[in-house]
């Protein structure tokens, strides 16, 4: 797709045509989150087996930092080879390795392994001498290194640093002074000086999102009231996870942008509870009441979503002077959204919730998946058969 010359997200339909008319050689899938799920587990699994579990951090579902510092005679270079054969064979995934003083110089390490033939897919950076390091370093964009976004690009380009080769040779102090402390951290780690703290353990998030497109459009708030509640749960269920509680809550929904012949309209709002809460149902109660207060008819709306804001944890929360609630209806409420989780994690998702959340079954404004593969990894009778 990328030697073709489409742009990372764009839709489907606007290709379906063009790549049948030049018959290009794509296969069009549906997203398959379970699968990529446990395929990420199991990579993160054989890269557990090469250091102990507090020098492993995984940082996203196809990332993972892992720190040799305690293995001085190690042979990075053949590691990494071992671990591209290893993953390769046990999962059937190309992965490329990437070696670095620091997070954002190994970063930048996998970075040029994936883009420049030559390294075969693994690139030590501890191994070359600075020469070495300035000529490969000046391969690279400034706006590829981690944590440089678009509008730092630009003013950086503005001061003639282009390649991470420029931005490492300059002055950190000033670099502060001109731009931020994020830029001055970016710089001190291209120069091989550790400034990314490692986390074994993800931060809690500050802000948690669950939307998702709709398979078709939905014109009432009865349907979009369904929606907007399994977000709710689903929420809910990552602030239980991360054993937190949300103050605040807000909602979306939106029209088809890319239909200007579509009357158009995407109102967001937020509301302050009255309390920071975990409950499934009372954010839910919230999140319906904002919908009910921001829905117009005559509309056709595609999307919808539920956010959670000023997040602390659940240990720290403040109870309400004036609730009313007596302490035992408090934790039979924590005992059931416990009963609601396990089951869900056993059974799956959805298998227990709100009863106004509807039943399981097809819904007009479920994602539209009939590309979807198989769940080859996860579901008996999806598995692979060879014959």
């Amino acid at each position: 797709m990328k030697r073709l010359g489409v742009p990372m997200g764009q839709p489907w339909y606007q290709l379906r045509d063009e790549a049948r008319r030049k018959g290009w050689p794509i296969v069009a899938m549906s997203s398959n989150y379970t699968l990529y799920g446990d395929m990420s587990r199991r990579v993160m699994n054989v890269l557990a087996g090469y250091v102990p579990a507090e020098d492993q951090e995984v940082y996203s579902i196809d990332e993972c930092f892992l720190d040799f510092t305690a293995q001085p005679r190690l042979n990075l270079a053949n590691t990494g080879q071992d671990i591209k054969r290893r993953v390769k064979q046990w999962t059937g995934l190309p992965v490329c390795v990437g070696f670095g003083a620091t997070k954002t110089l190994s970063k930048l390490a996998n970075r040029i392994a994936k883009t420049q033939p030559q390294f075969n897919g693994v690139c030590d950076l501890t191994a070359m001498s600075d020469t070495e390091l300035d000529a490969v370093m000046r391969l690279v964009k400034v706006e590829d290194v981690w944590g440089i976004g678009s509008k730092l690009t630009e003013a950086l380009m503005g001061a003639s640093i282009t390649t991470a080769a420029d931005l490492r040779r300059v002055d950190a102090k000033r670099v502060r002074e001109r731009f931020n402390v994020v830029v001055e951290r970016t710089v001190r780690e291209l120069q091989g000086v550790p400034c990314v703290a490692w986390e074994t353990t993800p931060p809690a998030k500050q802000q948690i999102i669950s939307s998702r497109s709709f398979g078709a459009p939905v014109f009432t708030v009865e349907e979009l009231a369904e929606p907007i509640r399994m977000h709710a749960g689903r929420a809910a269920e990552k602030l239980r996870q991360q054993g937190s509680a949300a103050a605040r809550v807000g909602i979306w929904i939106e029209t088809n942008r890319f239909r200007p012949q579509d009357p158009q309209y995407c109102p967001m709002r937020w509301i302050n509870m009255p309390g920071a809460t975990d409950d499934t149902a009372l954010l839910t109660t919230w999140a319906i009441a904002i919908l009910r207060a921001v829905f117009k008819p005559g509309f056709r709306y595609v999307k919808a979503g539920v956010m959670l804001d000023d997040i602390r944890p659940k240990g720290l929360v403040q109870g309400l002077l004036f609730d009313g609630h007596p302490p035992e209806q408090d934790l039979r409420r924590e005992k059931l959204m416990s009963v609601l989780d396990k089951a869900n994690a056993k059974w799956g998702r959805g298998t227990l919730g709100i009863g106004s959340d509807g039943l399981k079954g097809p819904r007009a404004w479920t994602m539209r998946r009939e590309m979807l593969s198989p769940c080859y990894t996860t579901r008996w009778d999806e598995l692979r058969t060879v014959s």
